[in-house]
């Protein structure tokens, strides 16, 4: 990897010859011109024109091609390519690399269909960014979690409850050995129940269940707001002993985050709300690898990757791709947390953990724990038992044996992933 480019990979298609509409998406990208103009001269164009790198065809899909392509939809070809682009564009900066790689080059009419799925980035972006602060040994330092799967829950109802409501469900959870809690993404900072409040009712709860027991669950405030209400959110929970703080990285945007990251005396938890709209569909937007990669440098101590059997539409290679893209090294920064979440129970510890082989991860269990036929304390003991017995190396078989809770949870949750 050159020290002086960003490669951007993309999967294309297009009516038009694949080298012909590679090189005006590079164009488009960097020098900007679809004709040579004034002092575009021989040296511009060497130093600072984004190159074709490769250019590898693959079978076409068959998706319809994107609204105001050129050229005839039956002669379509698919594509991945690789472009080289000048670190002089954009320099280390995250905003501004954006605007070369996924810029206006979604509204190209020479392309039927164009994805970002990775980058490559030189080392000038590890120097400028620092990641995350915490990341995976700083997390279960915090919440006392030395080793095994953490163990998490959203609180449910996501919105509806008071702050008095809250702090109840947060001992109870607290109780059961939870080490991690979260708000729900849609609870922010709303006038039912506003982030003030919770932290007030949430925190002496928490504290109160430390003083007990020597061990204070990791509770995730939703501090998402205007850039300029971020640090003020933040410094409201760590004044009152609060040890995380959630950020949703689309809503409050890579500057945001990057500006949160710089400030946080807390791991901060990287919700990826919204994502679906920039990652679902194959023809257009941007892969979940190219998108955890900035995500974890402008800061994010934990990042959500979806959970394999999940409600929403990855399928289970996909999730496990995206749990893989986030454990594996970046530039040099700290590790940041896989959080597992949706449709996420203890009927999946073993499946989940033989595909990914760890238990640094955050697994998160809404209704997999609240939902649990014995109460959320019973849940909380199924996800335990489970991710303990999956890291042991027993058979599903033995895990139901051995732990009531899991075998109770498979009568609401169906049997359990082998």
């Amino acid at each position: 990897m050159s020290a002086h480019h960003v490669i951007a990979t993309y999967v294309i298609e297009t009516s038009l010859p694949l080298q012909h509409a590679a090189e005006v998406l590079a164009g488009e990208q960097s020098t900007g011109t679809f004709v040579r103009v004034q002092r575009e001269s021989d040296d511009v164009r060497a130093r600072f024109a984004a190159q074709v790198e490769s250019l590898q065809e693959i079978p076409l899909t068959g998706a319809s091609p994107l609204p105001g392509a050129v050229g005839d939809p039956s002669g379509r070809r698919r594509a991945v390519l690789r472009l080289r682009f000048p670190l002089d564009n954009f320099g280390p900066s995250l905003p501004n690399l954006l605007a070369a790689v996924a810029g206006n080059l979604f509204e190209i009419k020479e392309l039927a269909a164009v994805r970002l799925i990775d980058l490559d980035l030189p080392p000038a972006f590890g120097e400028r960014y620092q990641g995350p602060r915490f990341g995976v040994a700083g997390t279960r330092r915090l919440m006392g979690a030395t080793d095994g799967a953490m163990i998490g829950t959203i609180i449910k109802p996501s919105i509806g409850l008071t702050p008095a409501e809250l702090a109840e469900v947060v001992g109870e959870l607290a109780d059961a050995g939870i080490d991690f809690i979260k708000d729900d993404e849609l609870q922010g900072n709303g006038p039912s129940s506003p982030l003030s409040e919770r932290v007030a009712a949430v925190m002496p709860v928490l504290h109160r269940h430390a003083d007990r027991t020597g061990r204070m669950p990791m509770y995730a405030f939703n501090i998402t707001d205007d850039i300029d209400r971020l640090e003020a959110n933040h410094d409201l929970v760590v004044a009152a002993g609060g040890t995380c703080v959630m950020a949703c990285v689309n809503l409050v945007g890579l500057a945001g985050l990057h500006f949160l990251s710089t400030h946080t005396a807390v791991p901060i938890h990287g919700h990826r709300t919204m994502f679906g709209a920039i990652g679902r569909s194959e023809q257009v937007g941007i892969g979940f690898r190219a998108w955890q990669k900035i995500a974890r440098l402008s800061g994010a101590d934990h990042l959500h990757t979806n959970g394999i059997s999940n409600k929403f539409y990855e399928t289970d290679d996909e999730v496990l791709d995206s749990i893989a893209a986030v454990r594996e090294p970046l530039l040099g920064i700290a590790p940041t947390v896989p959080v597992l979440s949706s449709g996420q129970w203890g009927g999946l510890a073993h499946a989940t953990y033989r595909a990914v082989g760890t238990t640094d991860l955050l697994v998160l269990a809404g209704g997999g724990i609240h939902g649990h036929p014995d109460g959320a304390a019973a849940g909380v003991s199924s996800m335990r038992d489970a991710w303990a017995s999956a890291a042991r190396g027993e058979s599903v078989h033995d895990a139901v044996e051995r732990s009531d809770a899991l075998r109770r949870a498979t009568e609401v949750f169906g049997p359990v992933r082998a």
